[in-house]
């Protein structure tokens, strides 16, 4: 049981650590380019919805690899990354379509189900 327990907890510490590469401006305009629905979440590394998004944002990007772009941009690190999309609170979310036309935008904690109903409305599947 014990071991069980300390497997739990290194898991957890797993999960809790998870991190998307940052990514800057660069990142977000080849994404929008692609032609393909792209998320672009705007926070940082030390603010804690952050924190609890980052895990499901590692996940999203692998799970919609070549048919989406998830990406992640830490405004603490680049502080003018986020202004071009008029970024006032962290953590933004803003969903952009196939063109590179934004669609949708979130302020907040955002849960995976909302992030994958959204791509869904954006055509991808």
């Amino acid at each position: 049981m014990r071991a069980l327990v300390v497997i739990v907890c290194l898991l957890w510490a797993t999960v809790v650590q998870a991190e998307l590469p940052s990514g800057n401006e660069a990142s977000i305009k080849a994404a929008l380019a692609s032609g393909r629905p792209t998320l672009v979440d705007f926070g940082a590394r030390s603010c804690i919805p952050c924190k609890k998004m980052a895990p499901i944002l590692e996940q999203l990007e692998m799970e919609y690899r070549g048919r989406a772009n998830v990406i992640f941009i830490d405004v603490w690190q680049d502080n003018k990354a986020g202004r071009p999309y008029r970024v006032q609170m962290i953590p933004t979310q803003i969903f952009f379509d196939a063109t590179g036309k934004e669609a949708s935008r979130h302020i907040g904690f955002l849960d995976r189900q909302p992030i994958v109903d959204t791509f869904k409305k954006l055509g991808v599947k």
